[in-house]
Parts: C-alpha cells; sequence; structure tokens
C-alpha cells in the first residue's frame, strides 16, 4: 500500500522512454506536478536507447524512477538494472522466475488506494521480449506463461484487491489477447511494441492503453463510477520557466550530457544529410562493406540495432549514439549445425525474434558456416561468438555515414 500520505485519484503510465532526455526538462516537470494525485508507473524499456545511457551508465534512469516512480514493469533493455536493491523493490513481475527454484524473481503484486479503491498492480513480461534480452543477463532465469501466472496472482488474492490493473511489456496485439483472456483486469498499461496502437481499446470489459514512447506522452486510468476510464495524452514541449528543486541536480546532470552529445564529429555523406536515416538502407551498404573489408563469408546485421534518427550537415556523437545505442561488438560467429540444412527457414524464425535482418551476400549461400554478426545476435541467437573482429558496430557506421559519394545500398 501507499505510505506516503499522497491522495491518488489515477495511475500514470510511461513506456518505452528508452533514455531519451532530450527534451527531459518538460517530462519530468510534468510527471513532479502529477504525482500528489498520481500512482506513477512504468512498462519497461526506460533504460537503453540514447547517448545518455552509453555516456551515464544508466545514472539518471536510476535518480528519475527512484524519484517519481512507484511501481516498475522490467523489460528486455535494461533488465539488469531492475536487480539494483532500490529498483528491484519498486519492481513488480508475475512471470519471471529462478529457473533452479521456481521462486518468483519479483514482487508479483502491488497494491494502492486509489480513489477509494484497492488496486492491485501486477505485472507480465512476454516470451519474445524476454528472449531478446542479452543472453549473460538472463543466466538462471526463467520466463513462464503469462496468462497461467496473472491467473495464479488472481485466485491468490482475489479478496484483497477492487481492481485490477496490469503493466505488459509483451506487445498491444498480444496485450488485447490477454485482455480477452483475463475478464478479471480492469485496465491493461501495454509496451514493448513501439507502434501506432495506443488506444484506448475495449476488449470485453478491460481497456487496454499504451502511452507514447520516447518520453514523448503518456498514458492515464482512473476510476469513473463503477468501472474505468482511460486515455493517452503528450507531455508538453514548452521548458518550464520554474524546475522544481527536487528536480535541478537531475537536470543539471542531464544538462551536462546533452553538451557532450552535442560535439560534432565529422561531415555527413551527401546522401545522408538533411534526412532521416533509413536503417535498412544504411545496413545495405554496411553488410556490403563489412564483408570486404572484414574478409568476412557472410554478414547478417538485424535492423533493430540501430535507430531511424533525423541528421543535419554534420554528424554529432549525440547523433552517432542514438543511431546505434546499444555498444555492440562486432564478432564472428558459427551458424547453427541445426541451421545449416535450412538457412531459409532459420532466417525466417530468427526475423520473429528480433525483426527484420540484412544479410550479405542476400540471400546466403547454402555452404557458409560462419558470420559476421554482433555480440548480442551472436551470443543470444547463434550459440555464442567464435572471436572478436576488433570493430564496433557505431565506429562501422560513422565509417559509411560520413563517407563521401553515393550509399551502395542505393540511397533513400
Amino acid at each position: 500500500m501507499t505510505t506516503d500520505g499522497r491522495n491518488l485519484r489515477q495511475i500514470v503510465a510511461t513506456t518505452d522512454v528508452h533514455s531519451a532526455f532530450d527534451n527531459a526538462a518538460p517530462f519530468l516537470t510534468h510527471l513532479h506536478a502529477l504525482r500528489p494525485t498520481s500512482l506513477i508507473v512504468d512498462c519497461g524499456d526506460f533504460f537503453e536507447g540514447s547517448g545518455y545511457y552509453r555516456l551515464a551508465g544508466g545514472t539518471i534512469e536510476r535518480e528519475i524512477l527512484l524519484g517519481l516512480y512507484d511501481v516498475l514493469a522490467p523489460g528486455n533493455h535494461g533488465w539488469s538494472h531492475h536487480f539494483d536493491p532500490d529498483l528491484h523493490r519498486r519492481t513488480v513481475c508475475a512471470n519471471v522466475v529462478h529457473a533452479s527454484t521456481g521462486d518468483a524473481l519479483f514482487r508479483r503484486l502491488y497494491v494502492a488506494d486509489v480513489d477509494g479503491r484497492r488496486v492491485g498492480v501486477t505485472a507480465v513480461i512476454g516470451r519474445q521480449a524476454f528472449h531478446s534480452i542479452p543472453a549473460a543477463q538472463r543466466v538462471g532465469h526463467c520466463v513462464t506463461d503469462p496468462l497461467q501466472a496473472l491467473r495464479d496472482v488472481i485466485l491468490a488474492h482475489v479478496h484483497e484487491v477492487d481492481s485490477w490493473v496490469l503493466l505488459s511489456h509483451s506487445g498491444f496485439d498480444e496485450d488485447r489477447e490477454l485482455a480477452a483472456a483475463c475478464p478479471f483486469l480492469d485496465v491493461v498499461f501495454a509496451g514493448h511494441c513501439h507502434s501506432d496502437q495506443y488506444g484506448p481499446v475495449r476488449v470485453d470489459g478491460t481497456l487496454v492503453v499504451k502511452g507514447r514512447e520516447l518520453a514523448e506522452g503518456y498514458a492515464i486510468a482512473a476510476p469513473v463510477g463503477r468501472g474505468w476510464g482511460a486515455g493517452t495524452t503528450s507531455f508538453p514541449d514548452r521548458v518550464p520557466s520554474v524546475v522544481p528543486t527536487e528536480l535541478a541536480d537531475l537536470c543539471s546532470q542531464i544538462d551536462g550530457v546533452k553538451q557532450q552529445l552535442a560535439a560534432t564529429l565529422c561531415p555527413l555523406g551527401a546522401v545522408y544529410r538533411h534526412r532521416t536515416l533509413d536503417r535498412r538502407s544504411l545496413l545495405l551498404d554496411l553488410t556490403a562493406r563489412l564483408r570486404r573489408g572484414l574478409g568476412a563469408d557472410a554478414v547478417i546485421l538485424n535492423e533493430t540495432a540501430l535507430r531511424a534518427v533525423p541528421l543535419g550537415d554534420t554528424l554529432t556523437h549525440g547523433d552517432l549514439l542514438s543511431i546505434e545505442p546499444f555498444a555492440n561488438q562486432l564478432v564472428h560467429a558459427h551458424v547453427p549445425e541445426s541451421a545449416r540444412s535450412d538457412l531459409p527457414g532459420w532466417l525466417s524464425h530468427l526475423t520473429t525474434q528480433i525483426g527484420p535482418l540484412v544479410t550479405a551476400p542476400d540471400p546466403l549461400p547454402d555452404a557458409v558456416t560462419t558470420v559476421l554478426t554482433t555480440d548480442y545476435l551472436a551470443e543470444t541467437h547463434l550459440g555464442g561468438r567464435t572471436h572478436e573482429a576488433g570493430l564496433r558496430l557505431d565506429h562501422a557506421v560513422q565509417h559509411v555515414l560520413t563517407a563521401p559519394g553515393t550509399a551502395e545500398g542505393g540511397g533513400q
């Protein structure tokens, strides 16, 4: 139960913030203003995705979450941060357990009084999202069926709670299916999907709603009559004239990192200037260059390793770390033996797990047994690296973006 004396009237939910702090002051000030009457929750992936995370190592995100948020759902990005003792106390998830004991990794339920109702807040992470966590971060962890986990929580606490709210890091379509299968849920706050589906959508008696990602907005739900109402809204664009004293040091820290990210690296190649980056076009050029330059039999990269970022005349440090925010290393890896008899089928399965792929050559030759790829793909989906390539993905991206002439992948 909440114990800080606040008079909670509603629940405010962010999702997939991904360390997007370029316009942090309005976002933080607005949440601070909502906090006296709002239970503030997050649906996962608050960490990783920008230069702020790369340079500050998650300290900014941790301070925001501890200062402004009540309940956190873990996402596939920043998974390990939820085991920090202070963040762990705020993290809720019903369907991840210790692989050896079956004990829950996080508390399964948070109960709060919201407008006179005892509201049970629980969370789940989808199987696909869980399996996209880097393998080294989830050693000894296991995901269970979200539906069964939810039913278990409800049965254990049905007499303690008036309303049920789910924080889900699964994807909007999956959340609609969960809502259909769990009529006891009043509100599902969705996350993970990065789509233009925000809702609210009513599935029988359950509302499914998602806030705008990248700190652009939030979802909100509140008791209305005997039921619930829900909607979405954006954070203000304007920088506040006065930043609350409690946020001054945090905003100063963010501004310091922002100055580092503004440093210019070099001019952009002509085909990349004054447009939003086309990830596939860049990767087509990059995989061809890497195959030639590093003498690899084949190259496999996933589009989701990069972000589509608006570019100007020059490439800044912030641009580069926003385009490639995950510090991937390039490595050599074996194609799994089980995949060699059906490479198209294996690539199709891989695509369902991590999103669109770009390969060089395309299609891959039947005889290929080793590939150049990222350490993330090698360790999470290919069974581990054989040896380092001695090059980071962001350095390779910088070389392509700043090379003169026309992109070999066909431009944009």
